[in-house]
């Protein structure tokens, strides 16, 4: 099963132990951390090809654009996953927090991106 997010607070997520300071992606297959974007506070769909292999299989996308929001998602990245037939949520971190949780506890594979910050 994929790791539980069992804290956030700003600029903090710890998954099952494991403690991480800077933005991250979770998937189905493991924990990509130190992930940085082309532009800090804009999501294009290259931040997210660049480290996320095509052959990784997910049932749904959670995007938190941070403590208060202020990243903003490319709409290349929603037709993106869209195409695919993926549900994808998008809200601050500490929403898609409570939402990549819930859906991992009913045995989803969910593809996380996480902006720890603003």
């Amino acid at each position: 099963m994929q790791p539980l997010i069992r804290k956030y607070d700003f600029g903090e997520m710890v998954l099952d132990g494991e403690k991480h300071v800077r933005d991250l992606i979770i998937t189905p297959v493991g924990v990509i951390a130190n992930w940085w974007r082309r532009e800090g506070h804009r999501l294009q769909l290259d931040d997210i090809r660049k480290y996320v292999p095509d052959d990784i299989e997910y049932d749904a996308v959670v995007i938190g654009t941070g403590y208060y929001g202020y990243m903003s998602v490319d709409d290349e990245v929603i037709n993106f996953f869209k195409k695919k037939s993926v549900d994808v949520f998008i809200s601050d971190t500490r929403e898609a927090v409570k939402r990549y949780n819930e859906l991992v506890e009913k045995g989803k594979k969910v593809l996380g991106l996480f902006h720890l910050t603003c």
